[in-house]
């Protein structure tokens, strides 16, 4: 028996080129423009389709004019699915041309929305590449970076093409985006400007948000930590496009590398006076705390300071600004979350938070969770910048010592209470006795218990005696009269 023919394999098909894609769609566009006029079934919708087919065959004969368009490796993977899209639109054409055809009205309103909805999203990446003016010069490889002596010119196009890239290419095309730019800011420094003014930054932006790729929002957080250290106007442009919300998030829950990049960054942003840092870093952590307890959270950035800014004669009468002063004083989520920028904030950040919580009206469990920040606000009573620390540091203290667990917490430590009387001592110029003289009136505010457990008339009357600007009662006369402080 004669062994079977083994018939030789087939050689491999190679896929088109660049150019007969394009050559394809260009020809099918030429029959489907005009295929549409005769359409009498959705004519809505047809006349949207035929809006963005015709902005297509115009973009498409764009790029055909480009000199360098086929060498653009962002341009390939493109053309493939574009050529799928139109291929769909032509046997949707196909079936609201034939009256025999029986679907679902429904059905097909949904089928020519969706087309619609690619449609859009290709011609959008198309603009992408003609705006940048990539398609217009020889290709540039990212990983290339200008050396020093490149023009302005030449640099401004790397970042052109590197943003673009970072805007319609695939995951790889943006790592190495990211790896360049961050290559380039930390190389040269002078270069943020530029990249802040010709780059696409809120591109940027949105590589920060949770659901984009680990690898790429960790690059992202590094390239603007790099941006917003380089200069006013980069710190500037990124506040404004809103990094604020996405870092702060990016603190909460990420890895503590990128915790420390995220937090360099919104250290930047935030040392800014001209900046309206509290308002956006306060407003986006407040969405964030309020979401997470299924609360209402504030429409507008108004409603907020009139929330918990300084309150007007019966301006609380108004029950919906009640009502949001009292879900963010009840939200435990919302207290903590300040407790810990009071301890760990820069000191912008550290003096809105303790505002809020001296103005807030907050349970007593609420304050017990929050105690350990106690020992932050009385180092924070000594710092005279900025203007009304110390004042609303004491506030948010004094409201805190209210709960009798937190007094004896204060007073515990010692360093606590070297603290307390450094402060009241009469060559501290620094800070005025009134401050100090409060927090002392809300611990005795417990009574003899808690003083005695503490040995804090000890402490105090020795205080008195050495300095002998008070006795003994005049201090307890002294912290009677400023208890309206807190």
């Amino acid at each position: 028996m004669h062994p079977a023919t083994v018939p030789p394999p087939h050689p491999a098909t190679a896929p088109p080129s660049s150019s007969e894609v394009l050559e394809e769609i260009t020809q099918l566009l030429t029959h489907l423009l005009p295929a549409t006029l005769s359409i009498t079934c959705f004519a809505s919708r047809w006349q949207v389709l035929r809006s963005k087919l015709a902005s297509l065959k115009s973009l498409l004969s764009e790029i055909s004019d480009s000199p360098h368009w086929s060498e653009n490796p962002l341009l390939p993977p493109l053309l493939p699915a574009l050529l799928s899209t139109l291929r769909r639109v032509e046997t949707l054409c196909q079936h609201c041309s034939d009256a025999s055809f029986s679907r679902g009205k429904l059905l097909m309103q949904s089928d020519l929305d969706m087309a619609a909805g690619w449609l859009s999203k290709q011609i959008n990446d198309l603009e992408l590449l003609l705006r940048s003016g990539v398609l217009h010069q020889s290709t540039a490889i990212v990983l290339s970076r200008p050396n020093p002596s490149s023009s302005k010119e030449e640099l401004t196009f790397f970042i052109k093409d590197l943003f673009t890239r970072l805007q319609i290419g695939g995951l790889e095309f943006k790592r190495k985006g990211l790896e360049s730019l961050i290559q380039l800011l930390s190389d040269d420094d002078k270069s943020a400007v530029l990249v802040a003014k010709e780059g696409n930054v809120s591109c940027l932006i949105s590589l920060l948000d949770l659901n984009a790729h680990d690898s790429l929002r960790e690059l992202a957080v590094h390239a603007v930590s790099l941006l917003v250290s380089s200069g006013d106007l980069p710190r500037k442009i990124v506040f404004e496009e809103g990094a604020l919300g996405p870092l702060l998030r990016i603190i909460e829950c990420s890895s503590a590398p990128v915790k420390e990049k995220a937090a360099m960054a919104v250290e930047s942003i935030t040392a800014d006076p001209d900046n309206a840092w509290a308002i956006s870093a306060y407003v986006e952590d407040i969405r964030v705390a309020l979401a997470e307890e299924s609360c209402p959270c504030f429409d507008t950035v108004a409603r907020f300071w009139e929330c918990i800014g300084p309150r007007k004669s019966g301006q609380l009468h108004n029950h919906s600004r009640f009502h949001d002063y009292r879900v963010l004083s009840g939200s435990t989520m919302f207290i903590i979350r300040i407790a810990e920028l009071i301890k760990h904030g820069n000191i912008r950040l550290q003096h809105i938070s303790a505002s809020l919580l001296a103005k807030l009206s907050i349970t007593d469990s609420n304050k017990i969770a929050v105690a350990g920040c106690m020992g932050s606000l009385l180092k924070l009573m000594e710092s005279v910048k900025p203007d009304g620390m110390q004042e609303v540091a004491t506030k948010a203290l004094v409201s805190l010592l209210s709960v009798k667990a937190n007094r004896k917490e204060l007073v515990r430590e010692e360093k606590n209470l070297m603290r307390l009387v450094q402060m009241l001592d009469p060559k501290n110029d620094v800070v005025s006795e009134k401050f100090p003289v409060a927090v002392v009136a809300a611990i005795m505010a417990g009574g003899a218990r808690v003083v005695g457990r503490s040995s804090l008339q000890p402490v105090f009357a020795g205080i008195c005696r050495d300095w002998q600007k008070w006795t003994w009662l005049e201090l307890k006369r002294l912290c009677r009269d400023s208890r309206g402080i807190g």
